[in-house]
């Protein structure tokens, strides 16, 4: 790895590298395929929208963007406020174990902060114990709640 991380809002223009990363997350989870117009409908949604409620943060070393999480509010009445539910973190393989993980977990961590949120929360393969055990590594508990999904709506 040459070059010092950078972590940045991210922006429209990243869409393409943000997509490229969504097919790289896509293949180390099981209940997800790779869908490209769908994943970059969600992007671009994403990045439109993004402010008070919600936030994309990207990982570049050396003007390239190597990472990526998202971080979006819900309400919680089990917590009475606001949480935080990060989803789409995944780094490039050849800039894993690098800190570049942790330095996006950081921005999150601060933007939760900053916003007065009192939890975060998030979804996690239950086969990645490389993912598990750095998420252990920051603080995050592994509970005994699953998710239930259903679909589609229409």
């Amino acid at each position: 790895m040459v070059g010092e991380i950078t972590i940045r809002g991210a922006e429209l223009s990243d869409a393409d590298e943000l997509i490229a990363l969504l097919k790289v997350l896509f293949t180390l989870e099981e209940d997800f395929s790779f869908n490209e117009a769908a994943q970059r409908r969600g992007i671009e949604l994403l990045l439109s929208r993004q402010g008070p409620e919600r936030q994309v943060f990207v990982a570049e070393i050396s003007g390239r963007v190597a990472g990526m999480c998202s971080i979006q509010t819900l309400i919680s009445t089990a917590e009475g406020g606001l949480v935080g539910q990060v989803e789409d973190v995944i780094v490039r393989d050849g800039y894993r174990g690098n800190g570049m993980g942790n330095a996006l977990m950081d921005a999150v961590d601060n933007w939760a902060r900053e916003k007065g949120l009192t939890r975060l929360q998030l979804l996690a393969e239950r086969d990645n114990a490389r993912a598990l055990k750095f998420y252990q590594s920051r603080g995050w508990e592994i509970t005994n709640l699953i998710c239930v999904r259903k679909f589609p709506l229409f």
